[in-house]
Formats: structure tokens, C-alpha cells, sequence
């Protein structure tokens, strides 16, 4: 007689065994050294650079300009790096002496006018914002105001205020005084982590 307990198993007929299908490849760890940058590439693959939605124009007056405003309004939406700390730090020493230098060449020889300069201060600070792009600082925003200030004997204080990272924000200030006006560039570089 053939006892049956919880831990006998009864006898199986043994039948042909189909044949065994190809092993899967183990996956890869984020813990080797070079499976990281595969691992990364395989997730982020389709989500670099998606436009996620594009804003019409607000008047009727920018549909006339061209489609470039479509490029400028379109969100990209980039995967989570984790990082908190830029790669390249804002260099505000570098930068001071480059805008120094985009005001003293741009203003050497211009006079006061009120009509001149309120299209040169955009035009300034297009030139200053594309200048500072070239150096290199990812995930900064940058802010840049241009003032020009008619000497008349008055007295001025400008003053800005905004939510700081003291670790990583930073800010410039260059100069540029004629005999009628005084000219102030302020660069603003906000790192967005």
C-alpha cells in the first residue's frame, strides 16, 4: 500500500519534454558601468524634444511676421535627470567682462535719444542674452534689463528682487556713461534644476 503524506509526491509519468526555448538575456543593471548610459538611452529614448503644445498667436498682427514664433513657443519636455547641481557653474566674472565690452563697443558714439534708445535696449539685450547662451551654462535661465538714464543732476536707484538660490544664482551688472546718459546692463542666471 502506497502511503500519501503532505510531503510525498505522487508518481508522475514521465512524458517527452518539449524543447527548451532560448534563455532571455539577463537584463542590464544600473549598477555596471557600462550598462548606465544603455539603460538611459532605452528610457528616454521617445521623450527628448515631444512638442507638447504650441500657443496660437495672440493678435492678428504677429500671423503676418511668419511661422518663426512657433519655434520660440514650443515646449519641449525632457526626462527627469535628477541633477541638483549645474555641470558648469555661472561664471560672473567672464560674463561681466564680455557685456562690459558689448556696451562699450555698441554705445561708444551714441547720443541721447529717447526714439533711438527704446529700440537699442531691445536690441542690446537680444545681443547680451545670445552672447551669454555661447558660454556654455545648461539649464540656466537668464533675464537681462538694459537701462538708460538721462543725466539731468537727479539721483537713482534701481533695485531688483526675486527668489534666490544662493548656491547657484547669480547676476551682473556692467556700466556704460556718456556725457547725457548712463547705460546699466543686469544679467540675471537662474539655475532650474
Amino acid at each position: 500500500m502506497e502511503k500519501k503524506g503532505r510531503f510525498i509526491k505522487p508518481a508522475v509519468a514521465s512524458s517527452p519534454q518539449p524543447p527548451s526555448a532560448p534563455r532571455k538575456e539577463r537584463r542590464l543593471s544600473m549598477f555596471e558601468k557600462e550598462a548606465y548610459a544603455q539603460i538611459l538611452k532605452e528610457r528616454l529614448r521617445d521623450s527628448i524634444q515631444d512638442v507638447q503644445y504650441v500657443e496660437p498667436p495672440f493678435d492678428d498682427s504677429i500671423v503676418d511676421i511668419g511661422k518663426e514664433w512657433k519655434s520660440a513657443l514650443a515646449k519641449l519636455k525632457f526626462a527627469n535627470s535628477y541633477r541638483m547641481e549645474p555641470l558648469k557653474k555661472f561664471q560672473a566674472h567672464t560674463v561681466e567682462v564680455k557685456v562690459q565690452q558689448i556696451l562699450t563697443d555698441t554705445l561708444k558714439d551714441v547720443k541721447y535719444d529717447q526714439k533711438v534708445f527704446s529700440h537699442l535696449s531691445l536690441e542690446l539685450a537680444d545681443r547680451i542674452l545670445s552672447t551669454v547662451k555661447e558660454f556654455g551654462f545648461s539649464r540656466y535661465k537668464f533675464i537681462i534689463k538694459t537701462l538708460f538714464i538721462q543725466k539731468t543732476g537727479q539721483a537713482i536707484n534701481v533695485v531688483s528682487r526675486g527668489i534666490w538660490d544662493v548656491a547657484w544664482d547669480s547676476w551682473v551688472a556692467a556700466k556704460h556713461e556718456a556725457e547725457s546718459y548712463v547705460a546699466l546692463a543686469l544679467v540675471f542666471a537662474l539655475y532650474c534644476e
